[in-house]
């Protein structure tokens, strides 16, 4: 009934056209490698031929099993809820690098299973390739391919090892390099990309290794999927890498942005906080916002005028929430939408019928989410509502409406699905439909009736169910009813029990069973063959549904952001070049604690963007550097961060060096991994970083740590990067003296003394404040707190306060630098407020007294006498 032969679908996915075919006749595209091992397995060993075990029969090559399980894998986990779709594993990503002189230009292509957009990137990395790499992570691959030369007889490149490293549990297909093929891959794109998006075309024609890329990982997906894309169906857009912050994935770990590094199922994570969203697209968005944050102001700005907007109109902010929360994962509808396939099968026709219904579900939700953006006043939602007026949208629905009942919708429960796609179609369509049709009802009118009859011959409270394995069977539950001799009469079979309830069925009903499937089936197919027809109709309009998904889940972000801020007191940032936070506090802390943790000022200026923080153990200090960073990415998504005032610099990339533990997986110690760390951070920084370096030197003795936390330090405060360090070693605090863009800072300790036994105990305040840490051995009265024995935190007392005698010396700074510090603030100072300030002349004149009152302070904190003109204007 169904046809399975390949050849009768060509629309837009004509394979002679798109380069070459991977045919059962031509078995030499299949040399492909693909590794499922991981990458510590030899080479030999850990990979496997796709064309392994294929036959020249007329279904083609077989695929791999351990492909086959991953793809069934997917299939199952696209069926999950909102929350776990945004972590389950669905891109392919295609990465290849240019060869001789252009070694270090990358092109990637990426494609989700669920959403039909072919994203491009091309890029010149460094040696390190940090781009690619955090790119990948960014991506949650389900496979990478690369070319076959990129990993020869083990001898790969060094792009290709350190991918196998960094992503030990992603699968590597390696593909001749025959099939990263540039030409190939603009006739591709050109192809299938929607018409809304021919733009494109213009900034990647050039673009060679990008191409090469789209054209390899294209194929391979027609291959996997055993379908094509249609015609003038894709999204394809280009991303370059200066459009985004760059935040590694060692950062992103440190900071928790997405993942709790304790328990990875918790979600006191940053996207924990902020996600509030309905939609498995919203969900997607936000994560990968996070991972990406912005860094052009005016569209970070256009994002918070429209959070403020949802946060004045209350009836805005309930109406659109409402909207949006009915609306289904439309990625994935189109991905599906979009696909023609190359096989007839009844799953494939039960699922076209389930993807219309959905279809018409989500179109009918259109004019409710037009009607809530009607009145809307920002620019953001004025260019979504514009969008929504798309007369596509109306058309499509009338031409599914000619075919489709009106009262279809999309619905839960197996059985409720299986009537709305059984009933689908209107009815006097096609003839043979509605007999189908009619068979099917007397059959489930037969059951109902046997059913019936066996509850009144036996006397007891039976009633028909549904699920999709039994199909349909009896259920009955005991309240005072008596088994007939305390058993199941025999002709009651696979009976299942839990408490009070049973499920069986019967041969009688087992037959029916078989009738109703063959009757569905029947039905499925002239159902399928109305729809492919209905479909080829509204495929040329299809593409507006791009627009609809971009603005439900842009929409459904900003009402989580909004949402963060009436949970939480937050305030809007302003974007300077100063990073200035006034009373700010740590987001994912004041979510766990449930009430507002001890709140810090943070300033950071080209005048002083280098910050030393000193503090006892447990002081505070990571807890507040993290605070900072996560406030930082949090603006740089376009949200409202937790304090009372907030200004920030937009960061290009943010680096984080911060635990001190060693990695046994590839082989480094505490100080070999400090030292890669802090290597990547020196040579990928630029002017318009932000650095958190938590403890570095750690893993050495004193004097070396100290010798490359001071010689790290003079090279960071020599960029303009905004850098806070946090460290033990208190030498370090002697910079400030030698230069005047370092600040010291400590967390503050108090003393408290017992009335009645007069042992001493230290109260942790958790605030900032200036200055260099006066405390001495404060790594001692930690020891204090654990069960070691007094005896030996008195011997250590002694001898520590013997080595600081010897070691430690007081530096004080010359007259004249701090005269000269002195001069640097005010110039600083002054050059801010020319920029940045607002400030009405009157208030500005308040401003530039209390700059010169500082300055003559300092001054005469120098010694030298105030110099200053001080005739007012």
């Amino acid at each position: 009934m169904f046809r399975s032969s390949a050849e009768e679908v060509t629309t837009g996915g004509d394979t002679s056209e798109c380069g070459p075919t991977w045919s059962p006749t031509d078995r030499s595209g299949l040399n492909e490698t693909t590794s499922y091992a991981p990458p510590s397995a030899s080479s030999d060993s850990s990979h496997q031929s796709l064309d392994e075990g294929s036959t020249s029969s007329s279904r083609g090559p077989t695929l791999p099993r351990s492909f086959l399980f991953r793809f069934l894998f997917f299939l199952v986990a696209t069926s999950c809820s909102s929350a776990t779709t945004t972590s389950v594993a669905s891109v392919i990503v295609a990465v290849v690098e240019g060869r001789g002189l252009a070694r270090g230009e990358i092109g990637m292509a990426s494609l989700n299973l669920k959403c039909p957009e072919l994203v491009l990137s091309q890029f010149a990395d460094t040696g390190t390739y940090a781009k690619v790499v955090t790119k990948i992570h960014i991506l949650l691959p389900l496979e990478i391919l690369m070319p076959d030369t990129a990993s020869e007889k083990g001898k790969g490149t060094k792009l290709f090892n350190l991918i196998t490293e960094n992503f030990p549990g992603v699968s590597f297909t390696a593909i001749q390099r025959k099939y990263f093929n540039e030409r190939k891959g603009l006739e591709y794109i050109q192809q299938l990309c929607a018409p809304e998006f021919g733009t494109v075309l213009m900034e990647v024609q050039a673009k060679y290794y990008c191409l090469a890329a789209a054209a390899a990982l294209l194929k391979y997906l027609e291959f996997i999927q055993n379908s094509v894309y249609a015609a003038k169906s894709l999204k394809v857009s280009f991303t370059g890498s200066e459009q985004t912050a760059m935040i590694d994935s060692a950062s992103a770990t440190n900071l928790e942005l997405v993942v709790n590094s304790r328990d990875h199922r918790s979600e006191h994570t940053l996207l924990g906080v902020l996600n509030h969203t309905k939609t498995p697209g919203g969900a997607r968005r936000l994560r990968s916002n996070i991972l990406e944050p912005l860094v052009d102001v005016d569209t970070i700005n256009i994002r918070m005028d429209t959070i403020q907007e949802l946060l004045r109109d209350e009836e805005l902010f309930f109406g659109l929430k409402n909207a949006i929360g009915h609306f289904l994962d439309i990625d994935q509808l189109l991905s599906v939408l979009v696909q023609i396939p190359k096989q007839e099968t009844v799953q494939v026709a039960e699922a076209k019928i389930t993807h219309v219904i959905q279809l018409k579900h989500t179109l009918d939700l259109v004019p409710r989410l037009r009607m809530v953006l009607k009145n809307c006043n920002t620019a953001l939602l004025k260019a979504y509502s514009t969008s929504l007026e798309d007369t596509r949208f109306d058309l499509i629905l009338e031409q599914i409406k000619t075919v489709i009942n009106d009262d279809s919708t999309y619905l839960k429960g197996s059985l409720n699905m299986r009537t709305q796609k059984c009933y689908a179609v209107r009815p006097n369509v096609n003839e043979f439909l509605d007999i189908a049709r009619r068979a099917y009802t007397e059959i489930v009118d037969d059951i109902a009736g046997l059913v019936n009859q066996m509850g009144e011959k036996y006397g007891l409270p039976m009633r028909t169910s549904f699920s999709t394995a039994r199909g349909f069977f009896i259920q009955m539950k005991l309240e005072g009813a008596v088994l007939p001799e305390g058993k199941l009469p025999s002709e009651f079979i696979k009976v299942t029990k839990h408490k009070n309830n049973y499920g069986f069925t019967t041969a009688d009903l087992m037959k029916m069973n078989d009738r109703c499937d063959e009757a569905l089936r029947e039905i499925f197919h002239m159902s399928y063959v109305v729809i492919c027809q209905l479909l080829s109709t509204v495929h040329e309009h299809i593409h507006c549904l791009y627009k609809l998904s971009d603005a439900v889940s842009m929409l459904d972000m900003l009402l989580s952001l909004a949402n963060a801020c009436t949970i939480s007191d937050y305030v809007r940032p302003e974007f300077t070049d100063t990073l200035a936070i006034k009373q700010g506090r740590h987001p994912i802390l004041e979510r766990i604690a449930g009430q507002q943790p001890v709140s810090n000022n943070s300033y950071i200026s080209e005048g002083s963007n280098f910050v030393i923080i000193t503090g006892p153990n447990m002081s505070g200090k990571s807890t507040y550097l993290k605070q900072v960073a996560l406030c930082q990415v949090m603006a740089q998504i376009g949200s409202f961060v937790p304090a009372e005032y907030a200004s920030f610099r937009v960061a290009d990339q943010i680096f984080t060096r911060i635990g001190v533990d060693d990695d046994f997986e590839t082989n480094c110690s505490t100080f070999m991994l400090e030292m890669k760390e802090i290597s990547y951070i020196i040579h990928n920084v630029s002017d318009r970083s932000l650095i958190i370096i938590d403890e570095l030197g750690r893993g050495t003795s004193a004097e070396e740590g100290i010798g490359i936390c001071h010689s790290v330090c003079e090279f960071l405060l020599s960029l303009k990067a905004f850098t806070l360090f946090a460290t033990h070693f208190l030498e370090l605090c002697q910079l400030e003296s030698l230069y005047p863009n370092v600040e010291n800072q400590h967390m503050e300790v108090q003393h408290t003394r017992s009335g009645d036994t007069g042992t001493e105990s230290v109260v942790y305040t958790y605030l900032l404040n200036r200055g260099c840490s006066e405390e001495r051995h404060y790594g001692l009265r930690v020891a204090e707190m654990t069960a070691l024995p007094s005896r030996l935190i008195q011997e250590a007392t002694i001898i520590a306060s013997s080595v600081s005698q010897q070691l430690l010396t007081k530096h004080h700074s010359d007259l004249e630098t701090q005269r000269q510090r002195a001069v640097y603030h005010l110039a600083t100072r002054l050059l801010q407020a020319a920029r940045n300030s607002r400030l009405d002349p009157d208030s500005l004149r308040m401003y530039l007294k209390g700059l010169r009152k500082q300055y003559e302070a300092e001054l005469q904190a120098a010694g030298q006498p105030a110099s200053m003109d001080t005739e007012e204007e």
